[in-house]
């Protein structure tokens, strides 16, 4: 990706990168829409309430994976090819120790978690089941979202998309299988979800084993390089912050939320999982963005980071003008797939069609978000996420609990949130590109 045409480079790279999310996260409402139909409307909201504790951990280990990627990409781009496999398996290693860890701990206080963020009694049983079954799959979802950061470092962002429409398909089929011709209900589900990621991970594996070169370690998977594990901890983890500060955020929405009942529970639930095939589409676009000025800065082609950044954000503005039409439109028969309760459908539908005119803001973010991740400058990024968070909760506590808002105060939060995180990142965007104009001037 260092030479070539940018905007196909971009978005050639892009195209997968979305579809894999589209099918990621169609494997993730599969569970809620085959659970809302046919086990009710408490199981959806069961699941919903699961859904941030699990997508936090989720993003704490993908933003592990995103950071090492930064790493490697800058590594495969200056061709450092005995520093990069060191580097890949020194973050294998270290990510698998800690997705074992983190789900043996969470697996054993599933119930105090969830009685913690305001789950209602009634349906804390079918959460808890849920949770610790989804746990099990926690290290094979690492494995998998591991290898593929590492071949879209590299600029191979199709192969992950094959064998994860794979696992996608089979997951439906699986869930349907599970709930519907077993009857296992809400545990049914998470059966399948976490018997999809193990094959996932294994196809990507075998995959890498028999056609990247770079990748086709071996036995080099099992060295550990201690004097490279303190960069990858400190891009991992800074990029696993930004991840997690986000679903933490929602963490606090959801807690909130649980406050107005049932019904607000399951539509928030069905409304986050259209949230997040609208906006993590233009993080996908982001981090295409993030891999192309990667490889380019450590091939020191300054002139192609900035190119990239400007068609970027092009590509993120587009999509953003473009999905906030669909959701507009499409709110109603969306809000279907979740919930045929009358209620649900009434709330769901409302947000939908407001925050539809919102969506722009977050194609703005990610894509400044994507320049300051290319060019290795993560602290922004984290600080940025932390605000956008931060105004977002800190906002929905009067207009819920004391203004009487309601479930409309959430899509109103979440735009104080993006204009508030914008506002922090414009002047250090203007001051970076500056000093790189003045660079490339001599």
């Amino acid at each position: 990706m260092t030479r070539g045409p940018l905007l196909k480079e971009l978005i050639f790279f892009t195209i997968p990168l979305v579809l894999g999310t589209l099918l990621q996260l169609t494997y993730n409402a599969a569970d809620s829409m085959i659970v809302g139909r046919f086990v009710g409307k408490t199981a959806l909201a069961a699941v919903g309430t699961t859904n941030p504790l699990v997508t936090l951990v989720l993003l704490f280990t993908n933003g592990i994976c995103l950071g090492a990627g930064i790493l490697v990409g800058t590594l495969y781009g200056a061709r450092k090819t005995d520093e990069l496999r060191r580097q890949v398996s020194t973050g294998m290693i270290a990510g698998c120790a800690f997705s074992v860890g983190v789900a043996a701990l969470m697996m054993i206080f599933a119930r105090p978690l969830l009685v913690l963020l305001q789950v209602e009694h009634s349906i804390i049983a079918e959460g808890t089941t849920y949770l610790r079954i989804i746990l099990l799959g926690l290290v094979f979802s690492f494995v998998y979202n591991y290898l593929a950061s590492m071949l879209r470092a590299m600029g191979d962002s199709a192969s992950p998309l094959i064998f994860l429409g794979m696992s996608a398909g089979l997951n439906i089929a699986g869930d349907l299988f599970f709930v519907v011709v077993l009857g296992m209900g809400i545990g049914g589900a998470a059966v399948s979800t976490v018997l999809c990621e193990a094959l996932s991970a294994a196809a990507c594996l075998l995959y890498i084993r028999a056609k990247i070169p770079e990748l086709r370690l071996g036995r080099g998977w099992l060295v550990f390089d201690a004097s490279l594990l303190k960069k990858t901890v400190s891009y991992g983890f800074v990029s696993a912050m930004q991840q997690s500060t986000v679903q933490l955020g929602k963490l606090g929405t959801q807690t909130i939320v649980n406050t107005l009942g049932v019904d607000a529970t399951a539509a928030f639930n069905a409304t986050n999982r259209f949230d997040d095939f609208a906006t993590i589409p233009q993080q996908n676009i982001a981090h295409a963005m993030t891999s192309v000025m990667a490889q380019n800065e450590g091939a020191g082609n300054e002139g192609r980071v900035r190119g990239a950044f400007r068609l970027g954000m092009y590509i993120e503005l587009v999509y953003g003008v473009a999905i906030g039409f669909i959701t507009y439109f499409a709110a109603g028969p969306l809000m279907h797939l979740f919930s045929t309760d009358p209620e649900v459908l009434r709330e769901g539908t409302r947000y939908l069609r407001l925050i539809a005119f919102m969506y722009p803001l977050p194609a703005i973010t990610n894509g400044i978000q994507g320049y300051f991740r290319g060019t290795g400058d993560l602290k922004v990024t984290l600080y940025s996420s932390i605000i956008n968070m931060g105004v977002r909760v800190a906002s929905e506590v009067p207009m819920i609990l004391f203004w009487d808002m309601g479930f409309l105060a959430v899509p109103w939060s979440y735009t104080l949130g993006w204009i508030a995180m914008t506002a922090f990142e414009t002047p250090f965007l203007i001051k970076r590109l500056r000093k790189t104009a003045k660079t490339l001037q001599n």
